[in-house]
Order: structure tokens, then C-alpha cells, then sequence
């Protein structure tokens, strides 16, 4: 299974030119609130026959959960449907696309947890210099592909 990262703007010109047969989506968007530019929408994937799976969620840390109403237990509670998700398509052959609007924290976050999940290599993409992985969002999705309840 081949795990690519991606950014909005890197998915946008590939929906132009054609997502590759077999290849499942996972995209993250900003969730729609007040702090959510006016105009945002998340990226379109209406037409396409691939599986996609959207999921709106903060990028934050741990350290300021509170200030968006949240705790360790409320973030990212689709984690659980993520990782089922993401099994189905390792079962089914299909590659996996991670996109979220830069490319760079919650898509490579997923991408390490899948890394890490399948092939103990989640490290490599911490390492990479151009990705800053959400840590919150790997260790919850990681637990979740491992059939663990959230750990902390």
C-alpha cells in the first residue's frame, strides 16, 4: 500500500487531472466555526468513485484543547471510524491519500500512524524536514489502528 501526503492545493490539481484508480482519500478540514475563515469549504470530492473519508478537525495541540472546548477524550472522535477505514483499504489493495490544507501536520500525522501501524516506520515522516506531524492526531489514530482505547 502506498501512503502519499498531500495539500489542498496539490488535491485540487489532482482532481483535475484524475485521482488514480484504486487509491482511497482521507482529508482533513478545518472544522466550520467562528474561527473558520469566511468562504472556507472544505475540498470537493463530489464525481469522483474513489472512497473518501472527510473529517473536520483542528489543528491544535494538546496544550490549548481547552480553549477550542475540547479534551484529550473529545478530539478527533472519528479516529475509531479512520482506522476501520483505513484496514478496508489495505484489504482491499487500495493506496491512500492523506490531504489536509497544507500538507504538513494532520495528513502527515495520519501517513506516520499508517507507517508506523504497518510497517514500523512512522519515525521516517517525524524525521522528514518538511512535514510536522500533529502529534495528537498520530497517537489517537495509531490507538485506534491498534485496537487500543485512547492512551495518555
Amino acid at each position: 500500500m502506498k501512503v502519499s501526503i498531500y495539500s489542498r492545493k496539490a488535491i485540487e490539481t489532482l482532481l483535475q487531472e484524475g485521482i488514480p484508480a484504486n487509491t482511497a482519500i482521507i482529508s482533513f478540514y478545518d472544522p466550520l466555526t467562528t474561527r473558520t475563515p469566511k468562504g472556507y469549504s472544505p475540498v470537493d470530492f463530489s464525481g469522483i468513485d474513489n472512497p473518501v473519508m472527510q473529517i473536520p478537525l483542528h489543528d491544535i495541540d494538546i496544550e490549548i484543547l481547552g480553549e477550542y472546548g475540547l479534551t484529550y477524550d473529545t478530539y478527533f472522535p472519528e479516529a475509531q471510524a479512520l482506522a476501520a477505514f483505513i484496514r478496508k483499504a489495505n484489504d482491499d489493495g487500495n493506496d491512500i491519500l492523506c490531504q489536509c490544507e497544507y500538507g504538513q501536520s494532520r495528513s502527515a500525522a495520519c501517513a506516520a500512524a499508517i507507517f508506523e501501524y504497518y510497517h514500523q516506520l512512522g519515525i521516517a515522516i517525524f524525521a522528514d524536514y518538511r512535514y510536522y506531524p500533529n502529534q495528537l492526531v498520530f497517537n489517537k489514530l495509531y490507538d485506534a489502528l491498534c485496537g487500543r482505547k485512547d492512551a495518555l
